[in-house]
């Protein structure tokens, strides 16, 4: 090879490599680290650093370990005794809070016990205060992320049960799945069954999960976290209908008093929904004897999230049915963290709340620290939550309360750091379909307020389908009548711009101009004759007119729309009249002789036109009966039109 060429190539091959971007395949990992000493085991995890995010709270992690004989901990640095001897699986799921990269990914780890030494063994702690039956998530999820749910059990009966448990996941109300099963992991010789669960019974109704109250005064419901059922058909009926996918898994010999867990494995899709104020659910029915239809019920709540902010704001209204929601009650959620070194003893959450909401039926339906509405017109001595309610704002004031700090000494369980407040509101009297967000500003005693995300309400466009008739006025035509019947289709009861399309089938009757056609001729006598052609044609037709047009509501009675109009004749007729007179002389003074022929000519599909179109309603504009007065320029000379008509929208 040539120097140059050498050099050439040596210089192309820097300038490529250059020019390419090097992909980060770096993956952040965190290990299992432990010391055993026999069956007791002390866990230490091996983190990667934290990755601040300027102007958040100090990052740190949290943890869920599962120790792989049935039992979990949330503490940073558990220990565990085993109880027999054996190799035990331990997993690791870490969580990094107010941090900007991704959750560290880890490997299970074998613990192999070959001797006891330790017999401080306890069994899986009670869940008798949660009515036998709990779910719990180790972090929000972030599409394209890892996230544990942990579901434990318990017989509270007082004798061995064999029973059945269902997790629920995927809510048909989203367009896609958010959520993909990738595992499962269980300690009691639970297994996986098929069930036919096609709803059997009729549609439940849940109007009752929307009670208003018409108080004045703040309510709060009796809530209670985990429900007890009887009617098993119908619950299992109405999660079907919610749920697009459920796991179901049977089991035996439980013992009275006996807690265990099962451990699954999601992987949020990457087509999840992306909106951050949304709330996703799975459902829980645990059926401890399967003898019987008696159950409990157990919805575990998430919000969306883009990065793990125990700081944040949510709400299940973020894609409602306008037609049904005058009645419901939309939930609100705002979570808090105290990420401090020392307790928090006063939390003050200064809520936004959208015009749309009628205040008056506010209520609360649970908090953490769980604590009495304050009374009102004097300074509490006791833990409370005040409650004060602005014409836009709701105020929530903890009082008096214990908050331990994440950074606090000797605090273990980052989970009592944490707590909430969930209330619910229904709709206003008047309120249109647009789109509201609101947002809490979070402050731990006299410290600097944390502004969360915005929780957003919306509806889903809905269709409304209308049924239209009226007139045609055709001014340049000579004798013209139409009419006509159609359709509309539009969002339903939209509040300003929207799109609309329509289908008309119009009958329409005119006349032609008339054509007047004169020709002189000689006759084989040498006179010169005048003969007049006139000729008249009658056009029939039917038309197919095809508007979309875009519209906009100035109120709720009058609107405005323009656009653009198709039209075919699906259906044409031409009736020709002929008459030839023939007249003697220059000027036609005498008639010598007369005839008429008749010729019809019919076609289908032919004659296309398009125009533009000026529109204006007035009566219901948004739905209902409304009349309508509409301009059309057709681009084709002598067929511009005013349309009067009446139009219902349903």
């Amino acid at each position: 090879m040539k120097p140059q060429l050498s050099i050439f190539f040596i210089l192309f091959s820097i300038l490529s490599i250059g020019q390419t971007k090097v992909k980060d395949t770096i993956t952040r990992r965190a290990n299992i680290g432990f010391i055993q000493n026999g069956n007791a085991v002390n866990f230490k995890p091996e983190t990667p650093p934290l990755i601040p995010i300027a102007g958040a709270p100090k990052p740190s992690y949290s943890y869920l370990w599962e120790l792989g004989d049935g039992h979990y901990s949330k503490e940073a640095e558990p220990k565990h005794v085993y109880k027999n001897k054996g190799t035990y699986t331990t997993r690791l799921a870490v969580t990094n809070n107010y941090d900007n990269g991704k959750p560290p990914a880890t490997r299970p780890k074998k613990v192999a016990v070959n001797d006891i030494t330790d017999n401080s063994y306890k069994d899986i702690a009670s869940i008798a205060d949660q009515n036998g039956f709990a779910i719990i998530k180790n972090c929000d999820p972030i599409p394209d992320q890892e996230m544990i749910v942990v579901v434990s059990y318990q017989n509270l009966e007082n004798y061995v049960a064999n029973g059945k448990l269902y997790l629920f996941y995927n809510e048909k109300q989203f367009k896609n799945n958010n959520f993909e099963l990738s595992d499962f992991r269980t300690y009691a010789n639970e297994r996986e069954v098929k069930e036919n669960l096609v709803a059997s019974v009729d549609d439940i109704d849940d109007s009752k999960n929307y009670l208003a109250s018409a108080e004045n005064t703040i309510k709060r419901k009796n809530y209670r976290d985990t429900t007890a059922e009887e009617d098993l058909d119908a619950s299992l009926s109405d999660a079907n209908k919610t749920y697009h996918n459920v796991s179901i898994l049977e089991f035996d010999d439980a013992n009275p008093g006996e807690t265990r867990n099962v451990f699954y494995t999601f992987k949020t899709t990457p087509e999840m929904i992306k909106d951050t104020s949304a709330t996703v659910t799975m459902r829980g029915i645990f059926v401890p004897n399967r003898s019987y239809k008696n159950h409990k019920i157990k919805n575990l709540e998430m919000e969306i999230v883009t990065s793990h902010d125990p700081n944040k704001m949510g709400s299940n209204g973020s894609f409602m049915n306008y037609r049904l929601v005058r009645f419901k009650r939309v939930n609100f959620k705002t979570r808090f963290q105290n990420n401090g070194e020392g307790p928090a003893r006063k939390i003050r959450l200064e809520t936004d709340v959208p015009d749309m909401f009628d205040k008056k039926t506010f209520q609360i339906e649970s908090m953490y620290p769980e604590c009495p509405i304050c009374p009102k017109g004097e300074e509490p001595t006791v833990s409370c939550l005040d409650t004060i309610i602005k014409q836009k704002q709701i105020i929530f004031t903890f009082k008096n309360i214990y908050l331990p700090g994440s950074e606090q000494k000797n605090v273990q369980e980052k989970d009592s750091t944490k707590g909430f407040v969930k209330y619910s509101m229904k709709f206003a009297e008047d309120f249109h379909k647009v789109k509201t967000k609101s947002r809490t500003a979070i402050i731990f005693d006299k410290n600097e307020p944390i502004i969360t995300n915005y929780a957003t309400t919306r509806f889903l466009p809905g269709i409304s389908i209308g049924a239209k008739a009226g007139y045609n006025i055709y001014p340049d035509l000579d004798k013209s009548t139409s009419y006509f019947v159609g359709a509309t289709i539009s969002p339903f009861k939209s509040y300003r711009f929207y799109w609309q399309a329509e289908w008309l089938n119009a009958l329409n009757q005119y006349n032609s101009e008339v054509k007047v056609e004169e020709e002189f001729l000689t006759n084989p006598n040498g006179v010169r004759q005048l003969q007049r052609t006139t000729t008249s044609t009658e056009n029939k037709n039917i038309n197919w007119e095809i508007p979309v047009l875009i519209r906009y509501n100035i109120n709720n009675y009058i609107g405005i729309g323009a656009g653009v109009q198709f039209n075919v004749n699906i259906s044409s007729e031409q009736n020709q009249n002929i008459q030839t007179d023939l007249y003697e002389g220059d000027k036609g003074n005498f008639l010598i002789d007369s005839k008429t022929t008749s010729n019809t000519v019919k076609n289908s599909f032919t004659d296309f036109k398009t125009g533009l179109l000026f529109d204006l309603t007035a009566g219901f504009a948004r739905i209902g009966p409304s009349l309508g007065a509409r301009y059309v320029i057709n681009f084709e000379q002598n067929f511009n039109y005013i349309q009067l008509y009446g139009i219902w929208k349903f």
